[in-house]
């Protein structure tokens, strides 16, 4: 049993030595409030218990048998979960993951960025189980040829995917019957990739093909009521706290060039708007949080 407190540190380590980590059964709390973006593939399903979280600003309720994929970029927020919560988790490294998708996969895997779940019968969950078993084997194993051992874990996630995009066929086909979820999905990959050089939400909506007053008025269908500007801000602003709780010592002209900002001046306005705070002041606070933390320990 891995504990919460202790799985990201574990996960990051053998990620970087393996290029992939499982995790048999994680319990515990889920929830921290925050706005995460991970840089790699996170793959989940939860044994037991129930579960909310926020992806890409969008709820989604968690319950046993829930299988999901989280894409490298996008962001999750973990909100509520039962006292008899448990999941297995799998991460896979972003060298491994664009291997996987330029080699193997016969179908389009970013599919997963559009919808991040799907829901298992008994038996599929536990085939989805077996396969995580033999992917731990294969990455803790202590195999002299790196390459084979990473060929071997190529192979096995090419087959878990192929399960995978069988067992949520009915779901996809489903799902393409919504216009304004797809756009959602577009629009959240698109400034994924591209918030660095360009936070407008007319860009966006021509990148997409749609006049930007009718593409807003789509996204809300989907998007709780939160307009493509809110939602670009909102993501910018998670990825500035991201860097700044990462390292401390950078100034904030250093962040605003790292985002791609012309001036510094030009990104504390950008903060102050998406979080009521100047990036001076949030920095402040988590050092503060951060000497709190060391006095007592």
């Amino acid at each position: 049993m891995i504990q919460i407190d202790t799985t990201l540190v574990q996960f990051l380590q053998s990620v970087e030595q393996n290029g992939l980590c499982v995790a048999k059964e994680v319990h515990g709390s889920l929830v921290t409030g925050v706005d995460e973006v991970f840089p790699h593939v996170i793959i989940i399903m939860c044994m037991r218990g129930t579960a909310r979280v926020m992806f890409d600003m969008q709820e989604l309720s968690i319950e046993k048998n829930d299988f999901g994929v989280l894409l490298p970029g996008h962001v999750l927020r973990r909100t509520a979960c039962s006292e008899d919560y448990a999941y297995s988790c799998v991460i896979i490294s972003a060298d491994m993951y664009n291997e996987l998708k330029t080699h193997i996969f016969s179908h389009d895997y970013d599919k997963f960025a559009t919808v991040p779940k799907c829901h298992l019968t008994d038996v599929q969950a536990k085939r989805m189980m077996a396969l995580n078993e033999l992917l731990g084997a294969i990455a803790s194993h202590d195999v002299y040829d790196l390459q084979l051992r990473r060929q071997m874990l190529l192979s096995q996630l090419a087959v878990g995917y192929e399960f995978i995009n069988y067992y949520r066929r009915e779901q996809d086909r489903q799902w393409t019957k919504s216009r304004p979820a797809e756009l959602y999905a577009q629009f959240c990959d698109l400034v994924v990739e591209r918030y660095r050089e360009n936070r407008n939400v007319q860009y966006y909506a021509a990148l997409l093909g749609y006049d930007a007053r009718y593409f807003s008025k789509v996204f809300r269908q989907y998007s709780n009521g939160l307009s493509p500007l809110e939602w670009i801000q909102q993501y910018v602003a998670t990825q500035a706290k991201l860097i700044i709780d990462a390292h401390p010592r950078q100034t904030v002209k250093e962040t605003a060039f790292q985002l791609g900002f012309p001036t510094t001046a030009n990104f504390c306005r950008y903060f102050k708007r998406a979080t009521g705070i100047y990036p001076q002041e949030y920095k402040k606070r988590m050092n503060h949080d951060l000497q709190e933390v060391l006095a007592v320990r």
